[in-house]
């Protein structure tokens, strides 16, 4: 039997990076025998809050988090936060700072411990392009943020 990695935050960064469909089904059909659920997508904006909306919408329409359960959205969030800590050098701000940012994303959760009790964990990768609004004038960033539900 295969061995599965249940690095949440590696799985969430190759996923992330994922640019082929053979090495998409790959890491998907990866993440189903480990009984994760998980999501991919891209944004783009000027605008913090347009991106945290796209991954918080994602989520909640993949069923990766239950809108209505309060600690599945808070750790959703802090992950999410963490992760445009590294995209944005810690300065968690893009239009005020005549900066814009082009991201593909992706969001893991599962049971990455040995131990049951250690329970579910998410992991939001974020790579893509940050810089000013003009096309030539950005370079590359990743962030990863990861928090236990």
């Amino acid at each position: 039997m295969k061995k599965f990695d249940t690095r949440i935050g590696r799985q969430a960064v190759l996923y992330s990076f994922s640019d082929s469909e053979a090495e998409e089904l790959r890491i998907e059909n990866d993440l189903q025998q480990l009984g994760w659920r998980f999501g991919k997508g891209k944004v783009g904006s000027m605008e913090f809050q347009k991106i945290v909306a796209a991954i918080e919408t994602l989520a909640k329409r993949q069923g990766i988090v239950d809108q209505d359960v309060y600690r599945e959205m808070h750790a959703l969030y802090h992950a999410i936060i963490e992760a445009m800590h590294g995209v944005t050098r810690g300065q968690v701000e893009l239009g005020g700072m005549l900066r814009t940012a082009g991201l593909r994303f992706a969001i893991v959760r599962g049971t990455p411990f040995e131990k049951e009790i250690e329970g579910e964990w998410i992991a939001v990768a974020v790579y893509g392009t940050i810089g000013a609004p003009v096309r030539g004038f950005e370079h590359e960033a990743i962030g990863l943020g990861i928090n236990h539900i």
